[in-house]
């Protein structure tokens, strides 16, 4: 945290960034305390795990630490070309993953030659499923592409609720397009999740990082 210092003009100082005359000390006393709370409030790294021609990559201990759980993919390669990066969840420490999920879901797309853009629904959707359901959708085998984004999961330990989650991926497909892909749902279960599985809908993850994130 930088420290908070005010000149002979009245100027506070904090971090570098001058603020204008005529705060005073009780303005001073609420920034400190805000920035205390921000840094207090802020994102813990929980783990990370990198693929290496993985079947699927798991995490569990999921609990009621954190209210929201985020996980950040990044450069997801498959083995598989056109393939589709998805997940699961479990309610009983990862041994099984399929919790009923009802989701929706769509995309944006351009090609790389300038056209083919559009916005659509695309139907990779569920409906009281207990299949996984896709983040980024037709991921290309060539060297350089992959797919990346985020998923939210929301109070994961609640036993009164059903746990919502939303997702954002970018994704290089297979045919040299770029796919934005937008995903919301809920695992329809009261039952705490507790374990998130994540793989490609064919084939293994070749390579890329996971890293989940607890957030107060």
């Amino acid at each position: 945290m930088g420290i908070i210092t005010r000149s002979a003009a009245n100027n506070i100082t904090t971090g570098g960034v001058i603020l204008p005359a005529g705060i005073n000390d009780a303005s001073v006393a609420s920034i400190t305390a805000l920035a205390q709370v921000s840094a207090g409030d802020g994102i813990t790294l929980i783990s990370s795990q990198t693929a290496s021609g993985s079947a699927s990559i798991s995490f569990t201990g999921i609990d009621s630490t954190y209210r929201t759980y985020m996980f950040k993919f990044i450069n997801i390669h498959p083995s598989v070309d056109d393939t589709d990066f998805s997940i699961q969840a479990s309610i009983n420490g990862g041994s099984s993953y399929g919790v009923t999920m009802t989701t929706t879901d769509f995309q944006s797309q351009h090609s790389e030659s300038g056209t083919g853009d559009g916005l659509s629904y695309q139907g990779i959707d569920l409906a009281q499923s207990t299949n996984y359901q896709a983040l980024s959708h037709s991921i290309g085998t060539d060297n350089d592409q992959s797919g990346s984004g985020s998923l939210y999961l929301f109070q994961p330990s609640s036993t009164t609720y059903v746990k919502h989650f939303i997702s954002r991926a970018s994704t290089y497909h297979a045919i040299d397009y770029n796919i934005g892909y937008f995903v919301a749902g809920y695992f329809n279960t009261t039952s705490a999740i507790d374990a998130i599985d994540f793989k490609m809908s064919s084939g293994n993850i070749d390579a890329g990082t996971i890293l989940m994130y607890g957030i107060a």
